[in-house]
């Protein structure tokens, strides 16, 4: 079992920048792949950037030179860096990690939510 825990949501003014954190405890030197995914209102829940554990990154389109992944092993961490928000990353992200291949995992955070908003 892995269990994840969001932070850094808020309010932020169009052109902004938000730094989430997602900390991961249980069995954590199993996880593959960790990722955050975000799900607006009335929208399905859709990938934003994941990465596995050889540093292979995977981007939606959507967010490529905008929003950048990283990971911290030791501290089995993983983060997004929002700049230059837009008011359509309005949304609740979410925390992912999976044990196996593939970029979406069975591990959920309860979710954080962005507004982007002037």
């Amino acid at each position: 079992q892995v269990q994840l825990v969001e932070s850094g949501g808020g309010l932020v003014q169009p052109g902004g920048s938000l730094r989430l954190s997602c900390a991961a405890s249980g069995s954590i030197f199993s996880i593959n792949v960790m990722g955050w995914y975000r799900q607006a209102p009335g929208k399905e829940r859709e990938l934003v950037a994941a990465i596995n554990s050889g540093g292979t990154i995977n981007y939606a389109a959507s967010v490529k030179g905008r929003l950048t992944i990283s990971r911290d092993n030791a501290k089995n961490t993983v983060y997004l860096q929002m700049n230059s928000l837009k008011p359509e990353d309005t949304a609740v992200y979410y925390c992912n990690a999976g044990l196996r291949g593939g970029w979406r995992g069975d591990y959920w955070g309860q979710g954080t939510q962005v507004t982007v908003s002037s």
